[in-house]
């Protein structure tokens, strides 16, 4: 086994069609990797049964949030619940159930074998709407413009990071910050993080609906949703504050023992 603790840590809203089937397949593929394998989800204020969905399954921890603040404060929240409970490694990944077990596999024996202080799952074959590949992509040029690398998935939401280097990352960021994993990218990247890249599948989610209530529920939209409109402008807004204007607090995120 490569690990004492694995824990898998996921934020969720209105998953309850398929969280459990893609827990279930996460546990399979990666118990071998470690004696001890524990998830948490952090549930933000779900309006279906996501909360209760795992009430008789002893190895997932549901903790729902005081209030619903959209997926990037989940996101921490869920960090911070898996920090806590002191693992080797920590995972990351959304509740959707976008990916494959057997990727996480690969994602895990990548950090093991490379000891990076975080292994980015490099998604392919997105099938979200053009309008959110575009705004990825553009997130991207300008996150590599500002710190002088190409990331290839800067938002990407797999992620296998060490402990020590998430603290660094989740200290630094701010609580209620709306777009934590661009962040995070840009720190690792400046900041003198070892970062590694596996190429992924991503896959429709999980569940009876493929889009999710994030951005409403209309079907077959051709252009962005106005709150998704509003998200991006605002993501935006903050990412030049925070990482990127020349006073920018994160900018100074560095490595945990590495040299100033």
């Amino acid at each position: 086994m490569t690990f004492s603790h694995l824990a898998i840590v996921m934020p969720a809203y209105n998953e309850a069609e398929g969280i459990r089937g893609f827990i279930d397949e996460i546990r399979d593929h990666v118990s071998p990797l470690a004696a001890r394998v524990t998830f948490v989800i952090a549930d933000d204020r779900s309006t279906d049964d996501t909360a209760h969905v795992f009430d008789d399954v002893a190895d997932v921890d549901v903790q729902t949030q005081p209030a619903n603040h959209g997926h990037g404060p989940t996101a921490l929240a869920a960090y911070r619940a898996g920090l806590a409970s002191e693992p080797d490694l920590l995972v990351h990944v959304d509740g959707d159930g976008q990916f494959l077990g057997a990727d996480f596999v690969r994602l895990i024996t990548a950090a093991e074998s490379t000891g990076a202080d975080v292994v980015h799952g490099v998604r392919d074959g997105r099938t979200d709407p053009w309008y959110r590949k575009v705004l990825t992509g553009a997130v991207g040029l300008l996150i590599a413009a500002a710190s002088g690398r190409r990331i290839p998935d800067v938002n990407t939401p797999l992620r296998a990071y060490r402990p020590s280097a998430l603290q660094a990352l989740v200290d630094a960021v701010p609580a209620d910050a709306s777009v934590p994993h661009v962040h995070f990218s840009l720190a690792e990247a400046r900041g003198g993080f070892t970062v590694r890249y596996v190429r992924v599948a991503s896959i429709p989610r999980r569940g009876e609906s493929t889009s999710g209530t994030m951005w409403g529920r209309a079907a077959d939209l051709r252009l962005p949703p106005k709150r998704l409109r509003q998200f991006a402008i605002a993501a935006l807004q903050e990412v030049w504050t925070l990482s990127l204007r020349p006073s920018a607090p994160l900018r100074s995120i560095r490595r945990p023992g590495s040299a100033d």
